[in-house]
């Protein structure tokens, strides 16, 4: 006879010949999907959670529905996979070996796992109990205390427990049924695997009924006709309790792909970000901890935790936590007053001083850390976190981490802005232009006061951009305050100033224009300077500034004539513009009295003001 050879782990009894898909076999692939699910709620989360509970009663109508028309269910267990009628019908993901019941239950000595008609609710809770473990106050104490022995493996467990419904063969069985006398590693030679059976319970069966039967034959041959007999009796209990001795573990060769690959799997677990893999672990004891103590120190050590991420800036880690501390209740509808004070403790104090200075050290000394995750840390904050958040903005380097912040407040601080309107006060000036522009998205007229004490800023930028702000929450109204800017040092400052004000929506008597156009100065500002407040004036003051103007063109001076003349023709363009009777008359004026340049100009502006004069009769007459 050919020696059978040997298969190789891992690998499908027998080929498979069959062209379609057994139904069996589908049912049974779907099946342990739910299994799957039932026994990664069941370890995460406890049986007694509405979500474990879900999986375990799908499992169980759906494997009762299977049993009433199969009597059994019999699965071959190898490595991290599971086998019916040759076919593999569970395997998991590949980086889920460590959450495979497959692979569990192969590391406990598991080859064979059977479920039979008549499986209660009660039987399949226990062996999903065996499987992974629960907290005593969920098995019971008598239960829990048993589970304590030194060896309480899934085996121990279902043989203590003697359940009808579900039985297993163990790869002791298997060693054992080969005989004592032969190597362990000879099991896979010997013909088991390839035999045509049911299940390995029947192999185990038919094996054991060949040894009884031999042991008859040699009892009938062997007469006790001498001493002999005894002795080899002796001796042959003697070997057997050496046998006995040696430990019953079933060998397997490993090729070099799958040493490859158990390699790589040691290196993908070791490779795992500890951070990650402690916050997995504190998620499900807050997921399955019947303890009111013990939960009660987790949330301390939930506390801490968030201070550790804070000062790493793991905001995205930090948000996963906050999102699952929030849904705290839904996972556990059973947490007592005193830890739902404690849940709303975390939040309250996310807004600790020393959390938003670690905030701010860790930006600036990262400039380009990324930010992904922290405007939800920041959101989560109570109102009370705003002068903390104003402290850190002013602190912040980089625009794209002030940014951040910015939009934070712009949330939080709405209704709460008084640190904000304190702020403007600050001597930094890239902190007062940030909130300055805060309140240009908020764009409320109430904050206009606040807004009109920055004018006075030392930094020109900034009162450059409080002007701005200005203008668009007070569109109209009195320009006098306006009208100061034209001492300011800075001549774009001023410039701005003057198209605000010539924007037509507000209005300033001429005599706040007086200590400005008669100051000595007045004639060495630039020609765009001077033209810019002519224009304000001509917008707010009106026919009030028409005897200054008229003066102009009509002065004779030795001293400063070219300068004065170039008033002069500046003082005809804006007349010819403003068009009214009195702008007419003094143009006519100076066309008579003035000099020859001034003459032009005037001859120039007043076909301007006939041409303005014209346009609005007919407009009158439609109105």
């Amino acid at each position: 006879m050919e020696p059978t050879v040997p298969i190789p782990e891992g690998t499908p009894l027998a080929p498979l010949t069959k062209a379609q898909v057994d139904p069996e076999v589908a049912a049974v692939k779907q099946l342990l999907k739910l299994l799957d699910k039932a026994a990664k709620s069941a370890r995460t989360y406890g049986t007694k959670n509405p979500v474990a509970q879900r999986f375990f009663q799908q499992f169980y109508d759906d494997l009762t529905k299977h049993l009433a028309h199969h009597t059994h269910l019999a699965l071959l267990v190898q490595r991290n996979q599971l086998f019916l009628k040759e076919e593999v019908v569970y395997e998991p993901e590949r980086d889920a070996t460590g959450d495979s019941f497959a692979f569990k239950m192969y590391s406990d000595g598991i080859r064979e796992l059977s479920f039979h008609q008549g499986l209660t609710q009660e039987d399949l809770a226990f062996f999903l109990d065996a499987l992974w473990g629960v907290p005593a106050a969920e098995t019971g104490a008598e239960q829990a205390a048993a589970e304590q022995e030194d060896d309480d493996d899934i085996v121990t467990r279902l043989w203590a427990k003697n359940l009808d419904s579900i039985t297993v063969v163990t790869a002791e069985e298997l060693v054992r049924s080969s005989g004592f006398g032969q190597d362990e590693l000879e099991l896979q030679t010997q013909g088991y695997m390839n035999l045509s059976v049911t299940s390995l319970r029947e192999l185990l069966d038919r094996e054991r009924a060949q040894k009884t039967a031999g042991k008859d034959d040699a009892a009938g041959s062997d007469a006790p006709e001498n001493g002999t007999a005894t002795g080899g009796t002796a001796g042959g209990n003697s070997a057997s309790r050496h046998r006995r001795l040696q430990p019953s573990v079933v060998g397997y060769d490993v090729s070099e792909q799958e040493h490859e690959m158990l390699a790589q799997e040691i290196q993908r677990e070791t490779a795992r970000n500890p951070t990650t893999y402690i916050l997995d672990i504190l998620t499900a004891v807050l997921a399955s901890e019947p303890s009111p103590a013990l939960l009660s120190k987790l949330f301390d050590v939930w506390d801490s935790v968030i201070d550790v991420l804070i000062r790493a800036g793991e905001w995205t880690l930090l948000e996963t936590v906050l999102t699952m501390l929030q849904e705290a209740e839904t996972v556990r509808p059973d947490l007592s007053d005193s830890h739902r004070r404690q849940v709303a403790g975390l939040f309250d104090g996310l807004h600790r001083p020393e959390r938003l200075k670690s905030i701010g050290v860790h930006l600036n000394r990262t400039p380009q850390a990324k930010t992904d995750g922290l405007l939800t840390l920041l959101l989560m904050m109570k109102p009370d976190a705003v002068p903390g958040l104003c402290s850190v903005l002013a602190t912040l380097d980089t625009p794209a981490h002030q940014a951040v912040i910015m939009e934070a407040l712009q949330t939080t601080a709405r209704d709460h802005a008084e640190p904000i309107l304190r702020g403007l006060t600050d001597k930094r000036p890239t902190y007062v232009r940030n909130l300055l522009t805060l309140l240009s998205r908020w764009n409320d007229p109430r904050f206009g006061d606040h807004v009109e004490k920055t004018l006075r800023h030392p930094e020109a930028t900034v009162r450059r951009e409080a002007l701005r702000l200005l203008a668009t929450l007070r569109p109209s109204g009195s320009g006098t305050k306006l009208v100061a800017l034209l001492g300011d040092g800075d001549e774009t400052v001023r410039l701005t100033a003057m198209k605000v004000l010539a924007s037509g929506q507000y209005a300033a008597p001429f005599s706040a224009w007086v200590p400005f156009v008669s100051a000595d100065d007045f004639y060495d500002r630039s020609p765009a300077e001077k033209r810019a407040i002519y224009l304000a004036i001509k917008h707010t003051a009106g026919d009030e500034a028409v005897p200054y103007w008229q003066g102009l063109l009509t002065e004779w001076s030795w001293t400063n004539r070219k300068k004065k003349e170039e008033l002069a023709l500046l003082a005809a363009d804006t007349l010819g513009k403003l068009a009214t009777p009195a702008a007419v008359t003094a143009l006519e004026l100076g066309q008579k009295k003035g000099g020859s340049a001034v003459k032009q100009a005037c001859s120039v502006a007043l076909s301007m003001a006939n041409r303005a004069h014209r346009r609005q009769i007919p407009s009158a007459a439609n109105s």
